[in-house]
């Protein structure tokens, strides 16, 4: 395994590079930067850029509209962007969605939709989990009838990011009650400015409605929106999931975090405390550990090699160095990061102390990267089944 870049891939590095620079908008730089709420505009007006870029469809094959990268650009880009202070893509539509339709979808449906995402004009929300069925996704209850033309929808989403957002959402449905709960669910795109749709906010630990409940009444579903087959929306699924984990992983924003993390300390004056840097110097070597994953998985792609299905373990693994940067972020600021101060974050707060200011809204928000995707103790199931051979 060669994980060295080669002259071509470091001339493409440094194009996104310059690139970037030139094009990102600095306030929206400076409130990543600071870890400051971001708003739909910050998010659209980025990804409408990279959008003219031809570079939000980032891991898309030419033939879909993307730019028909490698693995290890897409990377590359990826780590510029992060390391630039640019706002992470929301992945609902151009990295999740998007593969289902190239995959699934109809010559008509990849024509109608993919382009819209790919220049970043349509937001994507994604409705999986309900009340009842999280982690154990089979079990959903959210009902689809077809009558004649359309599907007729009831039912209840919920933890739907960023939902308020959104133009469309894709659903997995229940279309028939036989055999496994599995086989009887199917998967349809649905306009949420649909009659019947609404959404409740549902205000987080860091009090921000950063996810929602979607409600489906009587939502009338063209037929035409229905991916692949009846029925057969779980296999599909499947797929998009693996997109999600690995999207999840994140090293780079990981990589950017740790120097938020180590000038935290040094402003705070504690850099020179041995526990603290000892803590420090093992996040660092857990996420050089990530890297080198994804470099050896992009490497087996490189090669024509299939790679382990992996994603489940680079889930697990990024979750958790998202968890501990932020803890030790926490230790670094000392108590004058227990209150929870979002508005003077929001409102750029000038004080010796203002980078303090998001950092227990931080720390709060992340606590739930080991449940989303798939709850770390189901991954570890699945690793120790499908790559281990438990």
């Amino acid at each position: 395994m060669n994980l060295d870049f080669t002259d071509e891939e470091l001339a493409f590095r440094r194009q996104v590079r310059e690139w970037v620079a030139a094009k990102l908008p600095p306030d929206i730089r400076d409130k990543v930067r600071a870890a400051a709420t971001l708003s739909r505009d910050d998010h659209q007006r980025w990804a409408r850029l990279l959008g003219q870029q031809g570079w939000l469809a980032a891991g898309w094959p030419r033939a879909f509209g993307g730019p028909g990268w490698s693995a290890v650009q897409k990377h590359l880009f990826e780590e510029e962007c992060a390391l630039a202070g640019a706002p992470r893509i929301i992945p609902f539509g151009p990295v999740m969605v998007a593969p289902v339709i190239m995959a699934f979808g109809t010559p008509e449906q990849q024509r109608r939709f993919l382009p819209a995402i790919a220049s970043g004009e349509v937001w994507w929300s994604q409705g999986y989990s309900e009340p009842g069925a999280g982690s154990d996704l089979a079990s959903l209850k959210t009902r689809a009838e077809r009558r004649g033309g359309v599907y007729v929808v009831n039912g209840q989403k919920t933890w739907t990011t960023l939902a308020q957002y959104g133009d469309w959402i894709f659903c997995l449905v229940r279309t028939g009650t036989e055999g496994k709960p599995q086989a009887g669910i199917s998967f349809l795109l649905i306009d949420m400015k649909s009659p019947g749709v609404s959404v409740r906010p549902i205000v987080m630990l860091d009090g921000e409605p950063e996810i929602n409940e979607v409600f489906f009444d009587d939502v009338e579903v063209p037929a035409e929106n229905l991916i692949g087959e009846e029925n057969k929306g779980w296999s599909y699924a499947k797929l998009l999931l693996a997109h999600e984990r690995t999207n999840i992983a994140d090293v780079n924003r990981a990589k950017r975090e740790l120097e938020r993390l180590k000038a935290t300390a040094k402003a705070e004056g504690v850099w020179d405390e041995p526990r603290l840097r000892d803590q420090i110097a093992l996040l660092e070597v857990d996420i050089v550990a990530l890297e080198m994953l994804v470099l050896r998985v992009l490497s087996a792609e490189k090669s024509g090699k299939q790679s382990l299905d992996i994603a489940g373990l680079l889930k697990i693994r990024g979750s958790e160095i998202q968890q501990r940067y932020a803890e030790l972020m926490m230790i670094a600021g000392g108590p004058y990061t227990v209150a929870l101060r979002r508005e003077a974050a929001g409102a750029g707060w000038q004080s010796a102390d203002a980078h303090l200011a998001p950092l227990t809204g931080s720390y709060l928000n992340l606590r739930k990267t080991t449940i989303y995707g798939g709850s770390n103790e189901v991954q570890r199931n699945i690793v120790a089944q499908t790559v281990l051979g438990a």
